[in-house]
């Protein structure tokens, strides 16, 4: 079993910075890939990013990239989001998953096996 948590969220203005951490128990965090993923009010979960277990391939959605980075340090069992150029429509509560097969990122929910309970991020105008 692995568990994930995230922190680093909080209340930014328009085209500030944020990073998110989420750090997992057990042994095997680096041979998975990780994934996250946001929730905003009245919407359904969206895939975000998501990097493979060794940190050489990763995936953005198009609305965040150029502005947001995924990074993972396994000595540290520990994956990042570096948001920069914030914008109102950020505004989410963003989740860490997990996928077993670290090999293949993936876009979609249902590959991941663990979440995080999730940090809030809101973006002011």
């Amino acid at each position: 079993q692995v568990q994930l948590v995230e922190s680093g969220g909080g209340l930014v203005q328009a085209g500030g910075s944020l990073r998110l951490s989420c750090t997992a128990s057990g042994r095997t965090f680096s041979s998975y890939a990780l994934g996250w993923f946001r929730q905003a009010p009245g919407k359904e979960r969206e895939f975000v990013t998501s990097i493979d277990w060794i940190g050489l391939s990763t995936y953005y959605t198009h609305s965040v990239k150029g502005r947001f980075t995924i990074s993972r340090d396994n000595a540290k069992n520990t994956v990042y989001l570096q948001m920069n150029n914030l914008k109102p429509e950020d505004t989410a509560v963003y989740y860490c998953a997990a996928k077993r097969n670290g090999l293949k990122i993936a876009t979609s929910q249902a590959e991941y096996d663990y979440w995080g309970q999730g940090t809030q991020v809101t973006v002011s105008s």
